[in-house]
């Protein structure tokens, strides 16, 4: 009966252990290898002076004194990846548009912000993001057929051009003027298919962005990383633009188009990190 008695003690007390243990785990910000959870990323699209962009009525004057705003903004996002302090790099879903590409769209905001979950993310400490800003080739040349879900939801978005061009990176409607924006313009920027095979530009860029505060994914934390985007760096980027007739109505990968991706992929900034 005794030995009964002890055994079942002896489980008790292992058992409360190993508890402690893994709330130890969770507390202490201790990483479990081989253990996944899951993060979330924020989009806001605003003008950094004015405040977040309110399609059709927030209407913002550029450096050159032009003023604008947006009925359609929208630009796709892709191969994210999280880096710890190491350097150790983890790959959500890289080159798997259907699974690990995203349309960023003004209209689908709730309350401003546009909101990502990405699953299965390795525990660890982060310190940095890093997207594209389109489809990369070696995701393109994977094939129609190889990327169908996305490329479906991207048709419905209307940011798609025929397969033999392929996707829409960014597409940017609105009025502009001086007195007042009151001319339309439509800015779509994104590959002509096979850039080597087509000697086109190649407008998919990589935006690395450093973590104000470390991302904790441990235990039972969802860290969400909120990122500002400056629509501002459209027409008061590196390369200031004046909408003229001669831009105004421009689709493709032309050297307008490159400035405005130039100027778009400087537009990313972590405002800030929740751990909770």
């Amino acid at each position: 009966m005794k030995i009964y008695r002890f055994l079942s003690l002896f489980f008790i007390v292992f058992i409360a252990i190993t508890f402690a243990s893994c709330q130890h785990d969770a507390i202490s910000g201790e990483v479990q290898e081989g253990v996944s959870g899951s993060i979330q990323l924020k989009f806001e699209n605003g003008f950094n002076n004015l405040g977040g962009v309110v399609l059709n009525q927030t209407v913002q004057t550029s450096l050159q004194g032009q003023k604008h705003k947006f009925s359609t903004l929208q630009y796709i996002i892709s191969n994210i990846s999280l880096i710890d302090a190491s350097g150790n790099e983890f790959k959500f879903n890289e080159n798997n548009p259907d699974k690990g590409a995203f349309i960023i769209d003004q209209a689908d905001a709730i309350a401003g912000v546009i909101y990502l979950n990405l699953d299965g993310i390795p525990q660890g400490n982060y310190t940095k993001v890093k997207f594209g800003l389109g489809i990369n080739q070696n995701a393109y040349i994977l094939g129609q057929d190889g990327q169908s879900i996305f490329w479906n939801k991207a048709k419905q978005k209307g940011m798609t051009w025929g397969w033999a061009a392929g996707y829409v990176f960014a597409k940017l409607e609105g009025k502009y003027g001086t007195g007042s924006p009151s001319t339309e313009f439509k800015n779509h920027t994104g590959n002509m298919g096979n850039v080597t095979a087509n000697n086109t530009p190649d407008l998919y860029r990589e935006i690395i962005l450093n973590l104000p505060t470390t991302a904790r994914v441990i235990g039972q934390m969802r860290p969400s990383i909120h990122i500002l985007a400056d629509l501002n760096q459209f027409l008061s980027g590196n390369t200031p633009i004046t909408l003229t007739g001669t831009n105004d109505m421009m689709m493709g990968s032309g050297q307008h188009l490159v400035n405005v991706t130039n100027n778009l992929a400087n537009m990313f900034k972590v405002d800030h990190v929740h751990n909770e």
